[in-house]
């Protein structure tokens, strides 16, 4: 196949459904509130895009089948800096084309049912415009070349995730769970970066081919280090222990998102990661008893969990869980053909198991699973499984707290140091604009009373305003007559409106981003 067929065919793979995406959140955006008459245009936007996506997968499978995987697929520089150069590139191996055949099919699969399952739902368009971001999310992760770009795809994974948990966004329980797994897959993107920063540091490159070329070239520290930033990245995304805790609170969105995000495909993206730097795993191997030890406990806590869940879809998520700790002792077994076929057998039951919930729900009238006898005669096992074993106040306890504390520490430190220090007026008595001054102004405030302020730039600068009161009072306003005390009036309204509207978060957050785009 000549290579620029191969390349557009590849390009095929991520690119049709972020298109799509981008479409329809254009749409909503520009035509707001068409109701029932953009379902049907929607949704074929949105299916399309994926069953492109599908075409070029399965095209790319057949030429596989024939003479074998393309391989990397390159398209030219993306970043360079100095000697360091990050490519656009995919990664079409076997591993990649076996993920990608699965997840476009899948997400084929769940956008159709969403087509009926969200019909009339107000938010219907914008469900289809995240679910088309995030099958191109999932497609950019298990294609990419190198891990810049898988991180790209990484974070767009986390943003529909987000978008997702909170599609009910009127739901105060649906917000604090979107934020809590929002914020708590940023820790895993911490080490994400890290693990690029020390690939690029230590290998000169982060295309997945070099990684397994130059990990025999790691030892001890070096490799360790690399895989323990891959590793908590795997962790965080996949919902094992101590990151266990959000991943139950995803299940607010609808039945669609939880199949496709929990069930079955974004919860196996850490198992994806892992299997695709096993070559580091000679080379760190006082890690992986850590990997097996926590892949274990997870599939122990994944399995009382789903004791204890009367709910069809907390039931299955917990089973998940199990599935998934499982697959990641597999990997630190060295077994990672058999993590591989565990993590797509698995994926495509779970898809099925969380599309058929509502109808399961519907022919069991909702009614709640028993307990199994012998936890129910264990009450403190059963009350800690019940409780998720406190994971979430533990998380709390030991990040949540101390850093609002700091938070605090810090403001009191700004407030009492350093504003004092720089001459800045008290919190309280300070004035946030220039509309605020005129209305002190205009209740009998003195503007040298309103301006004091302690240290030496507070002197400056209070005799700076002074001069130039005195100067617009004695000299501009009283010689100019009344035509341009008038003018100037006028002008000063116009200015104080702009004044007040740039002290909205709205407007100063588009002012920061123009400031940002001049800038570069």
């Amino acid at each position: 196949m000549p290579d620029l067929m191969l390349q557009v065919l590849a390009a095929l793979i991520p690119l049709p459904p972020l298109v799509a995406a981008l479409w329809i959140g254009s749409d909503i955006a520009l035509r707001p509130g068409r109701g029932e008459a953009a379902e049907r245009p929607t949704a074929r936007i949105a299916l399309t895009a994926a069953g492109l996506a599908l075409a070029a997968v399965l095209a790319l499978d057949l030429m596989a089948l024939i003479a074998g995987a393309p391989g990397q697929v390159q398209w030219g520089t993306w970043l360079a800096s100095g000697s360091i150069a990050v490519g656009l590139s995919l990664t079409l191996d076997p591993l990649g084309l076996i993920m990608a055949s699965l997840i476009a099919p899948i997400c084929l699969l769940v956008l159709r049912f969403s087509v009926h399952y969200m019909h009339r739902e107000p938010g219907f368009r914008r469900f289809l415009a995240v679910l088309c971001l995030f099958t191109g999310a999932m497609l950019i992760i298990v294609t990419a070349g190198n891990a810049v770009l898988a991180f790209v795809g990484w974070e767009l994974a986390g943003v529909s995730s987000y978008l997702l948990i909170g599609y009910a966004k009127d739901r105060v329980q649906a917000t604090e769970s979107a934020t809590r797994a929002f914020v708590t897959n940023r820790i895993g993107d911490a080490g994400f970066l890290l693990a690029i920063f020390l690939c690029l540091a230590w290998l000169g490159s982060a295309e997945w081919p070099a990684l397994a070329a130059g990990a025999a070239g790691l030892k001890g520290l070096p490799a360790g280090l690399i895989l323990l930033g891959f590793l908590v990245a795997a962790l965080a995304k996949s919902g094992l222990v101590p990151f266990s805790g959000w991943i139950m609170r995803a299940l607010e969105g609808p039945t669609p998102s939880s199949a496709v995000f929990y069930g079955s495909l974004m919860v196996h993206a850490g198992v994806y990661l892992l299997i695709r730097v096993s070559p580091l795993f000679p080379q760190a191997p006082a890690l992986m008893p850590l990997i097996g030890l926590l892949g274990l406990v997870t599939a122990l806590y994944g399995w009382l969990m789903g004791l204890t869940r009367a709910d069809v879809k907390g039931a299955l998520m917990a089973s998940t869980l199990t599935q998934v700790g499982l697959m990641f002792l597999w990997c630190a077994l060295g077994w990672v053909e058999l993590a591989t076929a565990h993590l797509v057998l698995h994926a495509l039951w779970r898809a099925y198991q969380f599309l058929h919930a509502p109808a399961l729900m519907h022919w069991t009238h909702s009614r709640p699973r028993p307990v199994a006898g012998w936890l129910a005669r264990h009450r403190r096992l059963y009350n800690a499984a019940l409780q998720g074993f406190w994971l979430d106040p533990a998380a709390d306890a030991l990040l949540t707290r101390p850093t609002l504390g700091l938070a605090r520490d810090l403001q009191a430190f700004d407030d009492q140091v350093v504003h004092r220090l720089v001459g800045l007026p008290d919190q309280a008595q300070a004035l946030s604009s220039v509309a605020d001054w005129e209305a002190r102004r205009g209740h009998g405030g003195a503007a040298r009373g309103l301006a004091r302020a302690p240290g030496l730039l507070g002197g400056v600068m209070e005799w700076l305003a002074g001069a130039l009161y005195w100067f617009e009072e004695r000299l501009v306003l009283s010689g100019g007559g009344e035509g341009l005390q008038r003018v100037l009036r006028l002008l000063g309204g116009y200015l104080l409106q702009v004044d007040e509207l740039l002290t909205r978060p709205r407007y100063l957050m588009l002012l920061i981003m123009a400031t940002l785009v001049v800038i570069l």
